[in-house]
């Protein structure tokens, strides 16, 4: 698949792209909320200094839940258990403008997730450089996307997966 700055760009985005250049695209997505008890993973893309949820895009035809558990798993090479639905989000914090012009609006269906405890992370498809678990008192305290509070918040209030 072809590289789009540090995310990795689907065979379907890249034909629509094709046809369409760089203008704006309205894309399906999927996020994945990690829990662990009182801990959250968060991971960031390499080239990137903000960590974020792992997620990324729904293929034609794919199921969310389907989507999710292939993004935790080709990204953190960790074949998650998926829970129960978070929420569903967009707006002006999922509108973004990669560096090489393409600019996409993203709809993405949050999941609450587990992976095993004890999982080791691989980065094998290198859209990840880094993996953690942090706590909310400290995501606080980290750089991060905007919409990670907002999405965070909302697992919160979700029990169990």
């Amino acid at each position: 698949m072809p590289k789009l700055g540090y995310m990795t760009v689907s065979p379907y985005v890249a034909g629509v792209r094709a046809r369409i250049g760089h203008d704006l695209l309205l894309l399906p997505a999927v996020t994945a909320v990690i829990r662990d008890g009182h801990r959250y993973l968060l991971a960031k893309h390499r080239g990137a200094s903000i960590w974020g949820t792992i997620g990324g895009g729904i293929e034609p035809g794919e199921e969310p839940a389907d989507a999710v558990a292939r993004e935790v798993f080709e990204e953190i090479g960790v074949a998650p258990q998926v829970g129960s639905l978070v929420g569903a989000y967009g707006g002006a914090d999922f509108v973004l403008a990669y560096p090489n012009g393409d600019q996409v609006s993203y709809v993405t269906i949050a999941f609450l997730c587990a992976v095993p405890s004890g999982s080791q992370f691989m980065f094998e498809d290198e859209e990840l450089s880094e993996a953690r678990w942090f706590t909310r008192d400290e995501i606080a305290t980290l750089p991060r996307e905007v919409w990670v509070d907002r999405i965070l918040d909302d697992a919160d209030r979700t029990d169990g997966t």
